[in-house]
Formats: structure tokens, sequence, C-alpha cells
């Protein structure tokens, strides 16, 4: 007991000073290892401490052949100290950079996510680019290895941009490193301006292509981003192709991502097809009657076809982790290649004019004949003596200033025993055989190597733009960019995912959601949209759609809410609870906090909504309102028109109508739209209306403006415009702006009678989204020919063969407009077998024939023509 007692006593008294030193001197000394050894890279080489070794290693065993990746791997393991399966996927990562390293064999695919075969049967050496820009053993600084045996480098001596150009991850104890890769081109051109003095800006290229919006990069800082997106290509109407996907996916996980959307009903699609092989190709197969346009959109905003990547470029310092710009580590690489080949060149003038030293002493020791000033020496110290005596002349110093030898003053410092040493070693057969022609040759040869190094030294900046113009020469073949910088437009979610649930309400209760079936039916909607709802006490609450949610008794609307709508409109009359005056108000509601109660009165007890619209276009009606019998006002029914509100926020009083008791209101007339007309499109390939300008444009509509179709089954839609209606166009012939006076024009063949008639007729149906057929019987007719042009002239064919024969004929001219039940005028006895408009035609003539028996006409040659249902003009109904 007394011991366990000494024993707490001891760690009492060190509490406060080396147990928790040591857990806190233990947990730095372990974050800094995993800092600076193990994740994040060197700014001198960019490379972390693996990569390092895997290419000295590599270097070591260089002989120009390939290497079996596992001896590789063993070779590097008396280097790096984590093992083998460390080393051997830094070494296939680093592979698949094509950069570094020439990989021979299956080394995976980064986009498909395949992992490389067993290290025993893939190979790879070094390229070309890397044993130049990398190893120079002479501006290497070495250190041990961890058990002291062998020599390792500190950093390697990278004269290019490593870092920017090959990107890295790590992740280490309170702090990660993200840098992209960057294009070879883009980063020598960039190189070559920060040597001149110009600001540069590099963005990102992944070798997996796609396209990126880098507005928001930074520089690579922290708190930047990019936008990356897949490639995607419309096949056909039914198809779509992903060609290259976004960085830092596979196919797998972009597939698995598209599948989990259309499981949750965000995206319409049939099936996917993996077809990808030497190049990228996801075939996805659409549903029917699905915007391929609409898809891509969907896919950006649901599925994995567009990433999100946020940079966070740190790096290994002075042996300090460093938050830093990619254009700040791209001036520091710049800056360390000039200045590395600055100390290569003057390690070359060194090696040259040491050779142009030993070359000069040996010319005069020969040419001079001082090696025979040694044959009558005695001793080995005598030698020495006579040949630095003969040399020393020939040295340049003050001391020395005997014209005769003037010419010879060549050597340009003392000759030290080494040399002299150097001299003696000569061979007689060698002084027998020496040239002094070629060693003067060899001497100027030399000289010249000198003096073009010194001027390179003196122009070093123009020498490092020369050595990257020359690296891009080499190694810049097949290097173009690959993602293409763009910008994207924001995707809303709510605008592109596939209706996929409907909203019902219960008003009394209270219930709104997409499971109360036996309730009232409002719309279709998505199960992402958001619900606004709108109570008789002037509460009003956003809430996101669920099965069933209980939002408050007494609801006067349900609807789907856009955020930032700034078209849809609120009319409002209300009660005060306070001063029973009656206010009436127009608001938007473009933003909320979902889920919380807003008062859209006075928020005074009592208050009571008494009438409210809401109205896509902000439509501003006429209301007629009662009030009290009992109260004293003088006109106790009056007319209100909203139009003569302005918009204004929601949280806004409104504008006094009454101060007297409000019995009644009415709708007198509904009002046009106060924000201008809107824009409508149809999506030629779903048939969709759309104001996103996609497929044919159908004219500016304001309120009371509606949409007429005809169809291939003889019939007419007008329909009002809105972003949810969708025409077939199987059956579709055209589709354009509703006018009054509107005339159809149609040529169809009559079952009963048997013939080909003609007929011209305006609208005259009021009915909205009721189909109203323009010919007899349907079953036994058939529609050849509709359109909404003035006077289409058409040519019409009929007969087979020698007796097919072919007629022209502008319908304006063959019948008057007639009511449009009526059957029209004969234009042949028999069915025709091709018609096509050729014009839209003359205006129509003043007198017209409506004969009902109009003679059959004579007929010529023609072809017959496909149908076009989108052109705006003409549709020929025929089946061949």
């Amino acid at each position: 007991m007394s011991d366990k007692n000494a024993v707490h006593k001891d760690i009492d008294l060190n509490e406060g000073g080396s147990l928790k030193g040591m857990f806190k001197k233990y947990f730095i000394d372990y974050a800094s290892y995993v800092i600076l050894e193990r994740a994040v890279p060197e700014a001198r080489d960019g490379l972390k401490p693996v990569q390092r070794r895997i290419l000295h290693s590599m270097f070591e065993k260089d002989d120009g052949r390939y290497h079996k990746v596992a001896n590789l791997i063993g070779h590097c393991m008396q280097y790096h100290p984590h093992g083998d399966a460390a080393i051997g996927d830094a070494l296939v990562t680093l592979g698949q950079k094509e950069l570094l390293i020439d990989c021979q064999g299956n080394w995976g695919d980064m986009r498909t996510g395949d992992s490389a075969a067993a290290a025993r049967y893939i190979e790879a050496r070094l390229t070309p680019f890397a044993k130049e820009v990398l190893f120079n053993k002479d501006t290497t600084e070495w250190q041990l290895t961890y058990d002291g045996r062998n020599q390792e480098p500190v950093a390697l001596p990278a004269k290019f941009p490593i870092l920017l150009a090959m990107g890295t991850e790590g992740i280490a104890v309170g702090l990660s490193t993200r840098v992209l890769p960057h294009n070879f081109k883009e980063l020598i051109a960039a190189c070559i301006d920060v040597l001149k003095g110009k600001k540069v800006a590099i963005f990102p290229d992944f070798l997996t292509g796609g396209l990126m919006d880098a507005s928001d990069y930074n520089q690579g800082k922290r708190g930047g981003r990019i936008k990356v997106r897949a490639r995607i290509e419309q096949v056909d109407k039914k198809h779509i192709a992903i060609k290259e996907i976004p960085y830092g996916t596979t196919t797998t996980s972009l597939i698995d991502s598209i599948v989990k959307a259309g499981d949750k009903g965000l995206i319409k699609i049939k099936r996917i097809i993996d077809n990808t092989a030497k190049d990228v190709e996801i075939l996805i197969e659409l549903a029917p009657n699905v915007s391929p346009e609409v898809t891509m959109d969907a896919l950006f905003a649901f599925s994995n076809c567009e990433v999100s990547v946020s940079p966070n470029a740190c790096i290994i310092v002075d042996g300090v982790p460093q938050f830093l710009g990619v254009d700040e580590i791209l001036r520091m690489d710049a800056e360390r290649t000039r200045h590395l080949l600055g100390w290569e060149l003057e390690i070359k003038l060194g090696e040259l004019e040491a050779r142009w030293f030993h070359a000069s002493l040996e010319k005069i020791f020969i040419s001079q004949r001082i090696y025979r000033d040694i044959e009558e020496c005695e001793s080995w110290e005598e030698v020495i003596d006579v040949v630095r005596k003969g040399m020393y002349k020939y040295v340049k110093c003050p001391e020395n200033q005997n014209p005769a030898v003037e010419k010879m003053l060549i050597l340009n410092r003392n000759i030290s025993d080494e040399d002299v040493h150097k001299l003696t070693e000569i061979k007689i057969r060698r002084i027998s055989k020496y040239n002094e022609f070629k060693a003067d040759q060899f001497i100027s040869d030399l000289e010249d190597q000198i003096a073009e190094t010194e001027h390179h030294i003196e122009n070093l900046t123009d020498y490092t733009i020369a050595y990257f113009k020359d690296l891009l020469k080499k190694y810049g073949k097949e290097r173009e960019r690959k993602t293409e910088i763009t910008s994207f437009e924001n995707i809303e979610a709510t605008q592109v995912v596939a209706n996929n649930a409907k909203l019902y309400v219960n008003y009394k209760d209270g219930f709104i959601g997409s499971g109360l079936k036996k309730d009232e039916y409002v719309c279709d909607c998505s199960d992402i949209d958001d619900i606004i709802v709108f109570k008789r006490d002037g509460k009003m609450r956003v809430t996101r759609i669920e099965d069933k949610s209980f939002v408050g008794k007494d609801i006067l609307l349900a609807n789907v809410w856009k955020r930032g709508d700034d078209r849809t409109t609120y009319n409002m009359l209300y009660r005060d609870g306070k001063t029973g005056n009656t206010y009436a108000k127009r608001f938007h509601v473009k933003s909320i906090t979902r889920d919380k109660d807003y008062h859209m009165t006075t928020g005074e007890k009592g208050s009571k909504v008494l009438y409210l619209s809401e109205n896509p276009n902000g439509e501003a009606e006429v209301l007629t309102i009662y009030l009290s019998p009992a109260c004293r006002a003088r006109n106790k029914v009056f007319e209100f028109d909203f139009g003569e509100l302005s918009i204004k926020g929601r949280g806004s009083k409104g504008n006094t109508v009454t101060k007297y008791p409000v019995r009644k209101v009415s709708l007198k007339e509904v009002g046009k739209s106060t924000l201008g007309a809107i824009k409508y499109w149809m999506d030629e390939v779903s048939g969709r209306i759309n104001t996103d300008e996609r497929g044919k444009f159908l004219g500016e509509f304001d309120t009371g403006d509606h949409i007429i179709a005809l169809h291939k089954e003889g019939t007419y839609l007008v329909t009002a415009p809105d972003e949810n209606t969708r025409f077939d166009l199987d059956r579709l012939i055209e589709v354009k702006k509703f006018v009054p006076d509107q005339v159809v024009s149609a040529v169809y063949f009559e079952g009963e009678k048997k013939w080909t008639l003609v007929k011209r007729f305006n609208i005259e149906t009021t009915s909205l989204d009721q189909e109203f057929s323009f010919i007899s019987d349907q079953r036994s007719s058939k529609l050849y020919f509709a359109s909404f042009a003035p006077n289409p002239l058409v040519s019409f064919s009929h007969g087979k063969g020698k007796n097919k024969e072919v007629e022209e004929v502008a319908l304006a001219d063959f019948i008057d407009v007639k009511g449009w039940k009526a059957l029209g005028n004969r234009l042949h006895d028999d069915k025709i077998s091709s018609i096509k408009m050729i014009s839209e035609g003359p205006e129509p003539k003043e007198e017209k024939k409506d004969d009902d028996d109009s003679d059959s006409r004579s007929l010529k040659p023609g072809d017959s023509v496909d149908l076009d249902v989108n052109d705006g003009k003409q549709a020929s109904l025929f089946d061949d």
C-alpha cells in the first residue's frame, strides 16, 4: 500500500512539470514527424519523402531498361522504413501521373478505379524527362538513411515545378494539403513569364479531362474552390453519352451516383451502359418524352457529374509547413531552377578551367622541354624543385616580367605538388608523340566553352528561359490542356428534378403532403420541392414536402414554392384585428426560413384574411367589396382594383381599403399582368414548355394569352402556357401562340364520303385543355395536312406509277373560311398519295370557291414528302 502511494505521489509531484510536458512533447514530435516525413511535400522538389526515395532508388538502378516493380520496391526499402505496401501504392500513383515514370504492364486505370496488377507483373523505369530535371549528384544535399547504412537526398535538385505538374494530396496531424495538377505547357510558359517579371495566373488541368469553372480558384489557396463537370454529349433524342469524367471520380462511382439519383426519382433514365475502354463512354438511355438537355442539367445537380473541389496548398518551406498560393509556389520553383542552373554552370566552369589549366601545364612541360631538366636530378625532392622552378616562370604574377616568355604567361594559378606529380607521371611515349597543334586546338575549344559558360552565368535569366523552352520542345508533345476552362450557370435542383410526387391538401384539418390521396389534389411536384401555405389567420409558412405534415387548420392556399421567384405575386385583402380596418397588399415571397411562421397581416389577434390569390405572372384582379348593411358608409358596394397597388415587401402593412366592416368579397374581373409578358419556348425533344430558351420560341405571353396545338388525329387544343405543360411530340403537328382570329387550313380524307376535302376555319370554342376534332369520324377519316399559314400553297399527288399526277393549289383561293364543324370542299374523289406545302402563298383573293361539289382537279407526277412536326409551316401526315 505504501509503495502505491509512493508511485502516486511521484506522479502528482511531476504532473505540473514533466508528465504533462512529456505528453505535449511526444504529441508534437509525432505530429511533426507525420507532417515533415509522411504527408506534406517539400517545397524544394515538390515530393513527399516516399516519392523522393522511390525516384532516387530508381535512378540508382537505372540502366535504360525496365525493372520489375517488386525489385524497385525491395531496393527502396533500404531508404523508406514504412513497408512495401506504402512504397508500392506510392509508386503506382506516381506512374499514373504519366510524367516521371515510364510504365509497362497493367498499372490500373484512374478513370475506372481499376487497381494495378501485382508488383511482380509490372515494370517501370524513369522517363528521360525525370532524369534530366531531377538528378545531379553535385547539387544534391545528402543525409544518412533511417538505419545509418546509406545516404539519401534531403531534396532532389528539381529544375521544374514538379508539385504543380503532378498535384498531391495528404492528411497529417492537424492539417492537410491538396495541390491540384496543372498543365505541362502552361507551367513552362508561366515560369518564363515569372523570370521576365510578369504576373501569372495558372489553373488546374486534369488527366480525366472534363469541364472546369475556376472563377473561385483563388490561386489554390485555402478557401478557394473549383467546379468540375463531366463532358456530356447528346447522341440522339433518346441517348446521351458521358465522354469525360470529373476529377476525383471514377466511372464506377459516377454510375453509382446516377443510379441512386434515378432510384430516388430525381432523374428519369431507362438504363446505363458502360462502354469505357480506351476512351470513356457511359451511354445513358433516357425514359420516353424526357429532354436530353433537362437530363444533363439534372445529372449535374443530382449526381457526381458535377463535383466541387477545394484546394489547400500546404508545403514544407525551410522545415515549416506554409499555406501558399500556386502562383507563389510557381515563383519559388522558377527562382530555384534559376539558382540550380547557375550552380551547375559554376561547377561546369570550374571543371573547364581545371581541364584548361592541366592541358596548358602539360603543353608547357612538353613544348618547352622542361622534362629534360630532371635528367641530372639525383633525388625526388630535387626533381620536384627543378620542375617547379622551370614552370614557375610561366605563371602569371608580378615577378615574371621577362618579355621573352611573355607569350607563355598563361597559367592562372601557382603550381602545386600534385600538379608536379602529374607532370612527372607523363610517359615518354606520350611525350614523343605529343602533337602541339592538336593541343592548341583542344585548349582553344576549352577557352570557347569557358567563354560561353561565363556568358551564361552573366545572363543567367536568359539561360534559364532558354532551358525551359528546350524542355517544352523536347517533352511538350501531346501535352495539350485536357480540361476545358469555362463558366457554369447555377442549376437549381428544383428546376430540373423530375416530378415524382403529387401534392394533396386537407384545407379544413390543416394537413399537406404527398400521401393524402383521399384529399384534394393540387399539382404534381417532386420530393425535394418546398410548399408554401397561407392560413385564414394570415400566417404563412414554407415547408419541405413530406408524406403527411400538419401546418395548421383553415388553410387558404397551398402550392409549390420556388426560391427567388420574382414573378409570382400574392394579392391579399385582410382585416386588422385591432382597428377593424381592411387593408390590401401585393407582395412576392422570394426567400424565407423554412418551417417558420410569418405574419402577412399586422399580426394582431383577431386579424383575418378576407381574400387571397396567387398570380404566377403578377396579375392584378378587380374585386367587388360588400360592406356590412349596418355600417354608416354611403357606398356599401364598391370595386377595388389591385392594379392600383404597387408590389411591396411581404412585411408591409398595405393600403387601407375601408374602415368599415366588410361583409363579402367577390371577384369581378381577372386583371392583366403588371410585370410584363413572359417568353415561352417548347423543347423540341421533350415537348415541355419552358422559359430557359430551349427549343422553339412560341412568343411573349401576357395574362389571358393561350397556346394552340394541332394534332395528327385531326384535333386541336387550346391551353394556358405553363412550365408544367408538355406536348406529345408523336401526336403534335404544330404549336404556336393563339390569336382569336386564327385560321386553320386542313386537308383530310372523309371516311364516309370517301373524298379528300379541304377546309379552313376559325377557332370558335372557348374551353381550355379540351381537345376538339375538326374532321368527321376519326375512325375512318384521316388528316393529311394542317397548317396555321395564312394561304398555304400545297402540292398534292394521287394515283400510282404512270397514272400518278401532281397539282398545286392555294387553299385560301380554293375555299373560304367556314365553321370548324363544316366538312369543307372536295379536292379529290379518292385518297391522295402525298401532300406538301410549297409556301405560305399569296394573300387570299376576294372571291373564293366554296362549292361543296367542286370538280376533281387534273394531276401531275410528284414525290411524297415526310412529316416535319416542328417546322411551324406544314405537316404531311402520310405514313410513308
